[in-house]
């Protein structure tokens, strides 16, 4: 899937950025940072004068989409935003530069459950653990949020065994646009990922003792065509500026 944001209008740009200087950079991001990307993508090629062409895919997994494979295919990316130990694995291939590596937000994880359906509590573990319990099925997501929940909340919770049977990892869809049509009863994603999508009431964060926060990051491709420009657009994303977007979008802004 690929969205483009292009500048709404021509702008007065300052004079270290002309239109014949304008690129069009590829950006690849993963969901955890989607919703805070569309919000501050359109600015930046607004005053910037670039065109980005984005593409979604996850930070991880077997799915065609997922960033990892999309370069492994030899597809194109200026600029890939992903979670942070996932970016370091492609450091560690040599297929994105160590140095052009910027820290972005941190994501937590959260629930919901289908709109007009009861809100259970989970304030507590204990709180959490029961409702986890009585619900007839789980869902969560085939990223590092996912991970978790299936390899390390439920062991955490000493509840494996009891989940195992009626929970279900999500290949690449939105978990809470498959509790919306009713597939599941309660979903578990990163809040970023929960929030911008209707049909669903948002429960909350899982409590802070059980909770796996996800660092996203976001670096440049060795093989991009327009590095210095991707440099411009990563420091943008981690500005100052930038992090009330970043909030609002349902994540957390990275201690400084």
């Amino acid at each position: 899937m690929k969205v483009s944001f292009k500048p709404v209008l021509a702008l007065a740009l300052a004079a270290c950025c002309s239109l014949a200087q304008a690129a069009d950079l590829t950006v690849m991001t993963s969901g955890g940072f989607t919703a805070a990307y569309k919000r501050l993508g359109p600015q930046y090629a607004a005053k910037s004068g670039d065109t980005l062409t984005t593409v979604l895919g996850p930070s991880m997994g077997k799915a065609p989409q997922a960033i990892p494979n999309r370069l492994a295919r030899g597809e194109h990316a200026d600029v890939v935003i992903m979670v942070g130990y996932a970016l370091d694995e492609l450091i560690k291939q040599g297929k994105v530069d160590p140095a052009s590596r910027v820290e972005l937000a941190d994501s937590r994880i959260g629930m919901v459950v289908k709109q007009g359906a009861p809100k259970p509590a989970i304030a507590t573990a204990a709180q959490f653990k029961q409702t986890l319990l009585a619900a007839k099925s789980v869902a969560y997501s085939d990223s590092a949020s996912g991970v978790y929940v299936e390899n390390e909340l439920y062991k955490k919770l000493g509840i494996q065994p009891q989940m195992a049977p009626k929970s279900t990892m999500v290949e690449r869809l939105p978990v809470a646009e498959q509790v919306a049509k009713g597939e599941y009863q309660i979903g578990l994603q990163q809040v970023a990922e929960l929030l911008p999508v209707p049909g669903v009431t948002f429960v909350g964060k899982i409590p802070e003792e059980l909770q796996s926060v996800t660092r996203f990051a976001a670096g440049i491709p060795v093989s991009a065509e327009h590095p210095a420009e991707a440099r411009q657009l990563l420091d943008y994303l981690a500005s100052p500026g930038a992090q009330a977007d970043v909030r609002a979008s349902g994540l957390d802004s990275v201690p400084r």
